[in-house]
C-alpha cells in the first residue's frame, strides 16, 4: 500500500465505493482521528495537507502538543510461555528483552 506523507504524519489511500472518492485517515494517531477526502489523488493530497495543518493549528491554539504518530511504545502480548523463552533468550544472547524483541521484528521485516 503507497501512503502519503506531510509534517512526519502518514496517511492511507483507499477507495470509498459508497462514497465514490478517494478517503484515508492518518495512521499511527490512537487519540486523534485525522481524516481527509477527494475525488481525484490530488484532491486527496491536498485535502491530507489541510488535515494535518488543521490539526497542528487546532492544537496550537488549544495550547497542547501535537501526538505523533509513532512514539516508538507498544504494549505487547503474548504467552506466558513466549515471555519466558524471550527472556531466556535475550538473557543467554547477553542482551536486553527490548533489544532482543527489535532485533526478531527487524529481521522478520527483512524478509517482507
Amino acid at each position: 500500500m503507497d501512503y502519503l506523507e506531510y509534517k512526519g504524519y502518514k496517511g492511507t489511500v483507499e477507495y470509498s465505493r459508497e462514497d465514490d472518492c478517494l478517503v484515508g485517515k492518518v495512521i499511527g494517531m490512537h487519540q486523534d482521528l485525522i481524516l481527509y477526502e477527494g475525488k481525484t489523488l490530488d484532491e486527496l493530497k491536498s485535502d491530507f495537507v489541510e488535515a494535518v495543518e488543521s490539526y497542528l493549528e487546532g492544537c496550537k491554539a488549544e495550547g497542547k502538543k501535537p501526538r505523533k504518530p509513532f512514539s516508538g511504545k507498544i504494549l505487547v502480548r503474548m504467552s506466558p510461555d513466549l515471555h519466558e523463552r524471550i527472556t531466556i533468550a535475550a538473557t543467554d544472547s547477553h542482551i536486553t528483552i527490548n533489544e532482543f524483541i527489535n532485533r526478531a521484528l527487524d529481521s522478520e521485516l527483512m524478509r517482507l
